[in-house]
Parts: C-alpha cells; structure tokens; sequence
C-alpha cells in the first residue's frame, strides 16, 4: 500500500507514459487520458487487491475502463505496477500491436475487458458484482466512466440494476471533467442535477476532487451497503499546462514543442 507521496509520483509517471505513447503512435484522447491518472494511481497503488505476477488470481479486484479511449493510462498504470514491462509501452499504437488506441484484454495482462464503444463498462461491471454476490466471493469491481458517455441509455440500466440487487461490491467513479468531444457535456446534453438523479436511482454518492489523492483514498475505501459512485470533478488534461480544459485534446497528438513543453510541465527530462 503506497502512502499518498508515492501515489502522487506513481501519477506523474503515467502521465509521463501516456504522452510519451501518444506522441510516438500519433494516437489521440491525451487529454482523456490525464483527466484519469489519479483515479488509476489510486486504485493500483493503494485500493485494489492484485497480484501482477499472477493476473487471473481468483480473488483480485476487477478494474474496468469505461472510458476504452483513455487506455493509454491503463496501459501504463499496469506496466508500472508490475504486470509487464515498462518497455512494452513503446509499442502503443504501432502495428500489429496488443496494445490498441482503445483498451483491449487480448494478450495483454491485468486488463479484463476490452472496451470503446462506450456505455458497456458499467452493465458488464454490474454483472460481474452480481456474480461475485451470488459466489459469496470478497473481491470488489471498480468501473470509471466518462461524463459523456452517460448519454447512454445502458448505463442508467445498469444504474437501476445494481441498486435493485443491492451491489455494494461495485463502484463506479464517473471522470466528470464536464467535456466531450467538441462540446462541454451540459451543451451536448445536460447532466445535472447529476448527484440528485444517481441519488434517486438508489446509489451511495460521494462527490470529490478527482485530483486529490486523500480524497480518492477515503471515498474509494468507505463501506456502504449500496453501490457506490464516485463523482470525481476533475480537469481534462490535468498536467500539462496548454492541455488543461482545452477541448481539442481529446483528439490532438502532441508533437515537436508541444511534446518537449508537456515533457517539462510533468517534470521530465526529454
């Protein structure tokens, strides 16, 4: 279990990884990928039960990305707590490699599930807690979802579901960092009042800054006897200094100046 320092350090060398992978496939959704880097850090390396030299243990934590765009994160996350090697990372996105734009589970350790098309994490999630429940099994699903990708129907049938069958082994920590592809997310479609309505649909609800690592560690450790979410209010592009809450992120690839600039924002040496 690291202490908040190192959690906070774990972070900053996945966004290190992340625009380092970007830059080099000339992928996208870097700034989708920041927003979550300190959910991700907080979960591998200090809430999560797993084994990265054993990734099928029966009773590790299962973790879902909703949000399959910012796998980059995952990716590296994974790599720096063991699952495989850090050098890996530098086939993200290259041809023929396991490491897709978009999350995926085949031939790579630690991931369960490929994802993408949004709006699957929480059902599949959901499916997983029940099935722990009726095992009588102690491991706990965690799912991060992006705002905008509550416009989905499936995801408020699965909000209905985990309430009715009374998931408390499952959270869900929504990235709100009120973007969306080239709008913010009340433009497209508006979510608020967003804690009332998860509250009327019968989920514990804790609202925290998805940057503060005490506040992650203390909403994703408390019991309940509900499924919990998480509404993490959190910045797009958290890091680097011309990325944050700039909606063309989600697209862009940082290259030349812009890389070395983001190198030096996130304390690294280029």
């Amino acid at each position: 279990m690291l202490s908040d320092i190192k959690t906070q350090e774990l972070a900053r060398k996945v966004r290190v990884h992340a625009v380092k992978m970007v830059n080099k496939g000339g992928s996208s959704h870097i700034g989708s990928v920041l927003s979550i880097v300190d959910i991700l850090a907080a979960l591998y390396g200090r809430v999560m039960q797993y084994r990265s030299n054993e990734p099928k243990w029966v009773n590790r934590d299962r973790f879902i990305l909703s949000k399959g765009h910012a796998g980059a994160g995952v990716y590296a996350v994974l790599a720096e707590c063991g699952f495989f090697n850090i050098a890996e990372l530098g086939k993200h996105y290259q041809d023929g490699s396991i490491f897709s734009g978009h999350v995926s589970h085949k031939g790579v350790p630690g991931v369960e599930l490929s994802t993408g098309s949004l709006g699957h994490g929480l059902p599949v999630a959901s499916g997983m807690a029940l099935a722990a429940k009726i095992d009588k099994k102690s491991h706990k699903i965690f799912v991060v979802m992006s705002d905008g990708e509550l416009d989905e129907g499936s995801n408020w049938e699965a909000f209905m579901f985990a309430s009715h069958h009374e998931l408390s082994n499952l959270t869900a920590i929504i990235d709100r960092n009120k973007l969306q592809s080239m709008k913010t997310t009340e433009e497209t479609l508006s979510l608020e009042p967003l804690r009332d309505k998860l509250i009327a649909f019968g989920w514990n609800v804790i609202e925290v800054d998805g940057h503060n690592h005490n506040e992650l560690f203390s909403a994703l450790d408390s019991d309940t006897k509900k499924p919990k979410v998480i509404i993490a209010n959190t910045i797009k592009g958290k890091g680097v200094s011309f990325m944050e809450n700039e909606i063309s992120w989600h697209y862009r690839t940082p290259k030349g100046e812009l890389f070395d600039q983001a190198m030096k924002d996130l304390g690294e040496k280029i």
